[in-house]
């Protein structure tokens, strides 16, 4: 028999929320996507809908997995996500313009939805060793190096958005596991003083989003379409919203990746302010309980990978739907649980099983 005591002590407002933002995503992913053709948003909804099934039944059998096994297996999941990252970079096909996905039929699997999981876990164990003085640049600079080679290797494909978000989650981590703050903001400094050695290496695409950020109107017509209909959709709701199945920009289609990157704007346009605040309050709810979860942890390997899981759904939220108001350049990062995609979703999925499991046991043991 499974052991299901852990489900005794899980946070079901967590669990409450995450549920709600998933049946608010099939709503605005087949808003989003049925006037592309007969029956497309309704495919896009059953496809959607069988992903975050399998990935409540993960998150479930996570819950019963004592977390303590993934610091056991940490390095090991980390070197297989970096070969398959490797593998992808070798062998995929582009699309538009990057090796990310690996296509399995009428499915595409991307690695490094869950190779930013194996970094946390990985980095969670290295951190959490006790052989090695906290406060050390040895320390910090091992740290630093594990988290490069996948974020090399995402930069490689190239996935900029995906690179980025690893940033905050990696100085969240470090931050508690008690790394020196004169390192850390070092670190940061030879970051921001790179920044132009790293614009020769971006991609010509890269730099025109950085352009139009900058200034939408440079190319509003190519380059600067999607930031400038977005924000159209977004001021459209207003307080209350165009209702359901009513967005003008939506429905008539001058906003791009409605059921993906952009399901923000389909949702600020339908629902208005009121059902923006919904949902940030949802996830607000999430990140919060993801907090005292990784306060409340028995030992510091769950601490660290809370805090990590927390601080990466975080930053997918706020980049996501800074992009999509014109606050940061768009980078095609999904919104978490809301935005059409199986990897992601599942990898969400995962994230929040594991931080279930970690707040179950600190009553069991």
């Amino acid at each position: 028999m499974p052991d299901l005591s852990p489900f005794r002590h899980t946070s079901w407002g967590l669990t409450a929320c995450a549920c709600a933002l998933i049946a608010l995503g099939l709503a605005f992913i087949y808003s989003g996507s049925h006037q592309m053709g007969k029956d497309v948003g309704g495919a896009y909804v059953m496809r959607q809908a069988v992903w975050a099934l399998a990935g409540l039944v993960i998150a479930g059998l996570l819950v019963m997995l004592d977390y303590r096994r993934l610091a056991a297996s940490a390095f090991i999941l980390y070197g297989a996500f970096i070969a398959l990252l490797l593998l992808l970079i070798a062998t995929s096909d582009p699309r538009r313009g990057a090796r990310s996905w690996f296509g399995v039929g009428a499915f595409a699997f991307q690695p490094s939805e869950f190779a930013k999981i194996a970094l946390i876990l990985a980095l969670a164990r290295y951190l959490s060793r006790g052989d090695m003085p906290r406060r050390s640049a040895t320390y910090l600079g091992g740290a630093l190096l594990i988290a490069a080679l996948p974020i090399g290797l995402i930069l490689k494909e190239p996935d900029l958005g995906t690179a980025l978000v690893f940033v905050p989650v990696i100085f969240a981590m470090l931050l508690t596991a008690g790394a020196r703050g004169v390192y850390l903001a070092g670190t940061l400094m030879a970051g921001v003083l790179s920044l132009p050695i790293g614009w020769a290496f971006l991609k010509p695409y890269q730099k025109l989003r950085i352009k139009v950020f900058l200034n939408p109107q440079l190319e509003p017509l190519r380059a600067g379409y999607n930031a400038i209909q977005s924000l159209i959709a977004v001021g459209g709701g207003g307080l209350r919203g165009q209702g359901w199945l009513h967005g003008t920009q939506t429905h008539l289609r001058f906003l791009p990746e409605r059921h993906t990157d952009f399901i923000f704007c389909v949702l600020a346009e339908e629902s208005g302010f009121m059902g923006c605040v919904l949902v940030l309050a949802l996830y607000a709810v999430i990140v919060l309980i993801g907090l005292r979860i990784a306060e409340q942890a028995r030992d510091e390997f769950g601490k660290l990978t809370a805090v990590g899981i927390t601080v990466l759904l975080a930053a997918h939220v706020v980049i996501n739907i800074g992009m999509t108001i014109g606050l940061l350049p768009i980078t095609g990062l999904p919104l978490p649980l809301m935005s059409y995609g199986g990897s992601s979703l599942l990898s969400i999925c995962i994230c929040l099983g594991i931080l279930q499991g970690i707040g179950a046991r600190r009553y069991i043991f």
